[in-house]
């Protein structure tokens, strides 16, 4: 089975380091993630999603990344349930980070007030997008295949 997530978007507040009782530093902050697509008329909408770091990647979160930073993230979900005050079953969603990584440059860090397009995937060169096969060539299929 597979359990794996990659996300990349901004943090929504400063991260802070805490401490279990056995001494394990850990985070957890929210980022936020942009749709790639909206409706026609609507607004793009984004998504808030809670992570958690341990160890050496919440300690390097904290050390190095703030609110609106953009942060790269490779990691697994994971589900909690617990009963809040009132007594009610809740279940909890999470990303637990197992790879943390800068997502933009170091003189673009901070920059709270990205670009409505900052979450745009990069378009395709204009060979690929336009369908040409310049950029290919042909090969003999008489020959065994190099594997």
């Amino acid at each position: 089975m597979l359990n794996v997530v990659v996300l990349t978007g901004r943090l929504v507040a400063d991260p802070e380091l805490r401490h279990t009782s056995s001494d394990l530093a850990v985070t957890t902050f929210t980022i936020a993630v942009n749709r790639r697509y909206a409706r026609a008329g609507e607004e793009r909408q984004t998504d808030f999603i809670d992570i958690v770091a341990w160890r050496s990647n919440a300690e390097f979160v904290c050390k190095y990344f703030q609110k609106g930073s953009l942060i790269a993230i490779e990691g697994s979900i994971q589900t909690r349930t617990y009963q809040d005050k009132d007594g009610k079953n809740r279940k909890v969603f999470e990303v637990v980070a197992n790879n943390v990584q800068f997502a933009e440059s170091k003189k673009d860090g901070g920059n709270v007030s990205a670009p409505a397009d900052a979450f745009e995937p990069a378009a395709a060169p204009d060979s690929y997008s336009s369908g040409s096969d310049e950029d290919f060539q042909a090969t003999d299929t008489d020959d065994d295949l190099p594997f």
